[in-house]
């Protein structure tokens, strides 16, 4: 049916864009299917294992995957006046290797653009928001990530607090103007003394390395969208320590959890609406756009005739939001090449919180899987 060749191509891009335009402007949000439902369950248990013995799995809302994952692939434009497709922006960096240049760590620059995949695969615009400190990482992993960014993925830099000026903060305040949703993944996110903290407890602050990415999602909850009441930015969030935006939503459980070393200093305070929480964020982005891709799959397919194969057109959304193992080892390899480092070894290597690559691509195509043999229809 689709053939890899240029016409094959030009179809299943316009076959896509016609049933995006179906979901997002006719069809409204119904309840998942119990198959659909059971796959993000299986994908969160994979997700949530703890792994790093950290004591992430206190931090774990059960739920909020399947919630996060509706509202990312049933989003429409917030505004009246937009006539655009839907505009996501991806909050990301933890310069937690604060004695380096870059200062930036392996987890969370695959999982930002695993994100950044899977809102483009589903029809809406990414912009990925970072630190000046992370630019060359995150530019290096924007470099070659694929067509699919092509005209639909963006990067934006800002400075560290003590530099920004008005110029920077207008093009904060533009950036929520035109946000529909905002996801953090492994965003550092400040404490109740409204300081950024490693897990060791070091303050990113006082190096200059933090700007004030935590304002967008302030300043997107304040605002009232065409007036109406209840309109704000909904903010999304994907974290596996306790110290990143967004964690806040969980508190009081960082605090008094004796696994999370200094917790009651490091707790990041910005509550999500919508918290993932992973044994490394990277998984809880590949987590999101798995299940985002199962959620626009069991919509498509009960808004058309039940003769279309749903496993096929299943595979098709996944194929469209969530990335292979090779593209993971290429991007991860570019921001290695970049400076990027291990943020618990620090080494300068291909491993994600101290664990090998491997580790990370298991978890992937065990996401994969999940999504697929997760469904039954």
């Amino acid at each position: 049916f689709f053939r890899q060749t240029p016409m094959g191509h030009l179809y299943r891009h316009y076959l896509f864009a016609c049933t995006t335009l179906f979901l997002l402007v006719i069809m409204p949000s119904e309840a998942l299917s119990q198959p659909a439902s059971a796959a993000i369950e299986k994908i969160e248990s994979i997700i949530s294992k703890d792994e790093g013995g950290r004591g992430m799995e206190s931090l774990v809302v059960r739920g909020d995957l399947r919630r996060a994952a509706e509202l990312l692939a049933r989003l429409k434009p917030l505004r009246a006046s937009s006539a655009g497709p839907a505009h996501i922006l991806i909050l990301s960096g933890f310069p937690c290797c604060v004695n380096e240049s870059p200062p930036t760590e392996t987890d969370g620059p695959p999982g930002s653009f695993a994100i950044a995949r899977a809102v483009v695969g589903l029809g809406h615009k990414a912009t990925i928001v970072t630190d000046e400190c992370n630019h060359e990482v995150f530019r290096a992993a924007k470099k070659d990530v694929g067509v699919w960014a092509e005209g639909s993925l963006e990067l934006e830099i800002f400075p560290s607090e003590d530099r920004m000026d008005s110029s920077d903060y207008e093009k904060m305040s533009h950036l929520v103007n035109v946000a529909d949703l905002i996801v953090a993944c492994e965003r550092a996110g400040p404490a109740e003394d409204g300081h950024c903290y490693t897990m060791r407890g070091i303050d990113m602050n006082s190096k200059g390395l933090i700007a004030p990415l935590h304002k967008i999602v302030e300043m997107g909850r304040k605002e009232k969208i065409d007036g109406k009441v209840d309109s704000s930015v909904r903010f999304v969030a994907i974290g596996d320590g306790g110290n990143e935006m967004g964690m806040g939503k969980v508190l009081d459980t960082i605090r008094t959890n004796p696994k999370i070393k200094n917790g009651s200093k490091i707790a990041a305070v910005t509550p999500a609406d919508y918290l993932i929480a992973a044994s490394v964020s990277n998984w809880g982005g590949y987590a999101l756009a798995a299940s985002a891709a199962v959620v626009r799959a069991d919509d498509t397919f009960r808004s058309q005739d039940s003769s279309v194969c749903y496993k096929e057109m299943l595979k098709r959304w996944i194929e469209a939001c969530v990335p292979q193992k090779e593209d993971e080892i290429s991007l991860l390899n570019r921001c290695v090449q970049a400076g990027c480092r291990d943020g618990v070894s620090g080494k300068l290597e291909a491993t994600v919180d101290g664990m090998p690559l491997e580790k990370s691509l298991e978890c992937l195509q065990h996401i994969r899987v999940a999504a697929l043999d997760g469904n039954n229809a």
